[in-house]
């Protein structure tokens, strides 16, 4: 069993930055492949971003590729999302997920590659 409670959400302009944080408890995130989804008012829940195990290998839905950076520190037990040139499009509920320590394979990009999820933390762009 894995934690995780998501912090780092606010209210913020077009162009704007911020990193999301997701923080485990439990066990190490070391055992897990971990995800960022979104999900705006009205629409369902998607993908934002995926890390390997390792670290090693990433993917980005193309809606964020290039503005946005998923990372893992070991040490803290953190998972992040740094989110650089907001959109008011990118507005939605942040959630972070781990998988299975099972699972085996290329970054999850399904709601059912992830067994645990945060409680989701707001971010609004404004125009």
């Amino acid at each position: 069993q894995v934690q995780l409670v998501e912090s780092g959400g606010g209210l913020v302009q077009t162009g704007d930055s911020l990193r999301l944080s997701c923080a485990a408890s439990g066990r190490t995130i070391g055992s897990f492949a971990l995800g960022w989804f979104r999900q705006a008012p009205g629409k369902e829940r998607e993908v934002v971003a995926a890390i390997s195990r390792s670290g090693r290998v990433t993917y980005y839905a193309d809606s964020v590729k290039g503005r946005f950076t998923i990372s893992r520190d070991s040490v803290k037990n953190k998972l992040y999302l740094q989110m650089n040139s907001l959109k008011p499009e990118d507005t939605a509920v942040y959630y972070c997920a781990a998988t299975s320590p099972q699972y085996i394979g290329s970054p999850g990009r399904k709601e059912n590659d992830y067994d645990y999820w945060g409680q989701g933390t707001q971010v609004t762009v404004s125009s």
